[in-house]
Order: C-alpha cells, then sequence, then structure tokens
C-alpha cells in the first residue's frame, strides 16, 4: 500500500527492536519499564535500535496486558483559588510538575486531579493506577474516593492513621519558623489569618500561635476564614479587624493567597510594609515573589517533596520494587526560611532552616 510515491511503513515492534539490538522481547521490555534492571551496555543497544526503527510502544496493548493504566493521579481537596489561583500556578502546582517529571523517569504519566465537588462520579471512567493525595482534610473527600477504589494512595503531609504510605509535612516547625522570625524583627501585635478548614496545617499553625503567644506574653488573635474566599476573604477580613481599631504591626499568614488579601489591605488602610506592619508567609511561590515588597516565606522545598512522593507511590504500584517504597512515611529536607523585604530584610536573604535554628 502507497501514499502519494512512498510506500506506508508498517510500524515497528518489540520484536523488531530485539531482533536488531540481539536480545530478547523481554529484555527490550524490562529496559522500557524499568522493572528489571538492564545492563548499561544491553541498554545502549535497545536506544540504538529504537532509535534507528523509529520504535513508539503501543501504550494500549501494554496497559491490555499488564492490567496497567500507565497513569498515577494528583488530587487535592483545596479549593482552586489557594491551590492554583487566577494564574494557574500556585502550591499544587508546583507539586505537580515535580512529580510529572518524576513520573515519566519511570515511563508513568501523571493525571492532574483539580478540585471538583463530585470526584466519585467526574473519575469513575477515568484508569489510574495510583494516587498522590496533597494535604488532605481531616474528612477528605478524595480520601474515601481511593478507598473504593482500593488503589495505592501516597499522602503528601501528615501521615495520621491512614493511609499507610506518606511523605510527611512538619507544619509545627514551618509555624515556629514564621512565628519566631517575626518576633525576632520586632513583630508584638500580630494576627494570626487561616484557613478554617480542618486541614492539618491549619490545626498546626494555630496551635504554635497560641502556645508561643503565651510564652511571650502576647495577645493572640486568630483570623478565620473559608479558604474559597482566599484572596478577597482575608483583604476583608483584615480590614474590618483594622477598622475596629486594633493596632497591628505584624501579621502570620500561612496561606499565600490570603497574604495578597492582606498586603491590599494594609494598602488600603495607609499601613506601609515592613515599617509599620511586618508580613510573612509560608509557600514561597510566585505570590510571595511577586509582592511589593516581596514576602517572606518558605522554601518548601517542594520538588524534593514531589519527587519522594511520586517514587514512593510507583515503587507501591511495582510491589515494593522501588527503594524505600515498603517504608510507610518519608521526611522530607527541612524548610528554610527566605526572609524578604516584607519584614524588614530588603537586600539581605535569610537561610535559616529548622536544623540551624535549633543547632
Amino acid at each position: 500500500m502507497t501514499t502519494g510515491t512512498q510506500p506506508l511503513r508498517r510500524r515497528a515492534t518489540v520484536k523488531d527492536v530485539a531482533r536488531l539490538a540481539g536480545v530478547s522481547a523481554g529484555t527490550v521490555s524490562n529496559a522500557l519499564s524499568g522493572k528489571r534492571p538492564v545492563d548499561a551496555a544491553t541498554r545502549e543497544r535497545i536506544t540504538s535500535a529504537i532509535a534507528k526503527l523509529g520504535y513508539v510502544p503501543n501504550l494500549a496493548a501494554r496497559g491490555m496486558r499488564t492490567g496497567r493504566a500507565g497513569t498515577i493521579a494528583i488530587f487535592s481537596s483545596m479549593p482552586t483559588a489557594v491551590a492554583a489561583g487566577p494564574s494557574r500556578l500556585g502550591f499544587l502546582m508546583e507539586l505537580a510538575a515535580s512529580a510529572a517529571i518524576a513520573a515519566l523517569e519511570s515511563n508513568v504519566a501523571l493525571l492532574l486531579v483539580p478540585p471538583i465537588e463530585d470526584p466519585a462520579t467526574a473519575l469513575a471512567t477515568i484508569a489510574f493506577d495510583g494516587a498522590i493525595l496533597v494535604e488532605p482534610e481531616a474528612r477528605d473527600p478524595f480520601l474515601a474516593v481511593l478507598a473504593a477504589r482500593g488503589v495505592p494512595t501516597v499522602v503528601i503531609g501528615p501521615a495520621g492513621d491512614r493511609p499507610p504510605l506518606a511523605v510527611e509535612l512538619d507544619y509545627k516547625v514551618m509555624a515556629e519558623l514564621l512565628f519566631d522570625h517575626l518576633a525576632e524583627r520586632g513583630a508584638r501585635r500580630f494576627p494570626l489569618v487561616i484557613g478554617e478548614s480542618a486541614r492539618a496545617s491549619n490545626a498546626a499553625f494555630r496551635e504554635v500561635y497560641l502556645t508561643r503567644c503565651a510564652a511571650s506574653g502576647l495577645e493572640p488573635t486568630v483570623i478565620s476564614l473559608p479558604e474559597a474566599d482566599a484572596e478577597r476573604g482575608a483583604r476583608d477580613a483584615l480590614l474590618r479587624h483594622i477598622s475596629d481599631g486594633h493596632d497591628i504591626d505584624g501579621v502570620l499568614v500561612p496561606i499565600d493567597a490570603m497574604a495578597t488579601g492582606v498586603m491590599q489591605a494594609l494598602r488600603t488602610a495607609g499601613l506601609g510594609v515592613p515599617d509599620r506592619v511586618k508580613v510573612a508567609t509560608r509557600y514561597d511561590g510566585i505570590r510571595a515573589r511577586s509582592e511589593m515588597p516581596a514576602l517572606t516565606a518558605l522554601d518548601l522545598k517542594l520538588d524534593r517533596v514531589a519527587q519522594l512522593a511520586t517514587r514512593m507511590l510507583i515503587g507501591a504500584i511495582d510491589g515494593g520494587a522501588d527503594t524505600g517504597a515498603a517504608q510507610g512515611s518519608a521526611e522530607p529536607p527541612a524548610p528554610r526560611l527566605i526572609a524578604r523585604g516584607s519584614t524588614g530584610m530588603t537586600g539581605r536573604t535569610g537561610t535559616t532552616d529548622s536544623a540551624s535554628r535549633n543547632a
């Protein structure tokens, strides 16, 4: 059969690659999947044969043979206003980007599932072999969906008593770094602006804030608001707090979208940052870096967090073949404080992390 004057080329197969490389079809499959080790010389011959033949794996056929979709999913119940925002860039997007790279290294694709009203129905016809769940709530709707589906799941956040696999983020250390930095910079009357959901990060920041205030003789003020209100909610709540006559000299606002709203409120109220009010947030994302002045925040090492979670998940899917897959949890690198203009650190960048601070 021809197309114009050019014959239609037959699609190369695994057997063609194996024949040219001088190995078995099983060895080619192992080299492509990474499930079993293949020595460097053999892998080089296979790679050369693939390039010469223009071989493209038939993913549908592979899925039928293995019973796998070759896809993992990353979920979060955090509202889009918090997880991504209008720019669609943010905490969840940064994790997803690094997880996608780590997944592709194991020939697995990543499916990003945005926060949705009815996850069980929406995902009923979508195939995936495992899931990463980002900072779930105490009764997170995605936990039930994934449990019913019976797929391996890795949580990014505190492990708690479910599920068995987690990359544990230490929210208390994060809260301590930020609270102590504000106190060291001279803030004495600074509210905590926090989400009101049952997410572990909210609970940990509230606990550390109240404990530190009591130990330092400071008057605590916790402003809780729905996470979905994000920027607008934080702006309106802080403006009300200021208009009620409260004199503030700082704000601890862990959620970066809310930090944007806090900065809007301070500008509206005519309170300069950092000369009148110092501000610190948790996530060193695009919001923190592009604010004027740039916000003091934490480098959460999200690239490493995503890599750990992805490799742990793929190891669980493969039955423990990956290094460390049998472990129930993994501890990511300690967060690092990046002190910027919003706390009066113009012209210098702090490098405090939990290890150096406690040394």
